[in-house]
């Protein structure tokens, strides 16, 4: 991965390594299908609760897409951006350890 550029300060990579990223891993078939999910599962909660009780937070799945999670109502809440982003799991679905 190159790493010409100044690193952005949210996701700590630099430009060249967001765009290899954005072509590799984000546009697997997989990953473009899970993005189509938490898509719908916004459009299902906003037509449920309304537009305005989604703003400003994030739709999170109970059950993980990482993990076979499904876009059934019961498997889906209204959450905080910071309580919905960063559950303490690592990609492969295991918890991050303590240190």
């Amino acid at each position: 991965m190159a790493t010409e550029g100044k690193r952005s300060p949210t996701s700590h990579r630099t430009p060249a390594q967001i765009r290899a990223h954005g072509k590799g891993y984000q546009a697997t078939p997989k990953q473009r299908k899970n993005r189509a999910l938490r898509n719908a599962a916004r459009r299902k909660m906003a037509k449920t609760h309304g537009k305005a009780a989604i703003k400003g937070k994030d739709v999170g799945h109970k059950r993980s897409l990482m993990k076979k999670g499904t876009n059934s109502k019961s498997n889906l809440r209204i959450q905080s951006r910071k309580s919905n982003r960063g559950h303490g799991t690592s990609p492969g679905g295991n918890r991050k350890r303590k240190r």
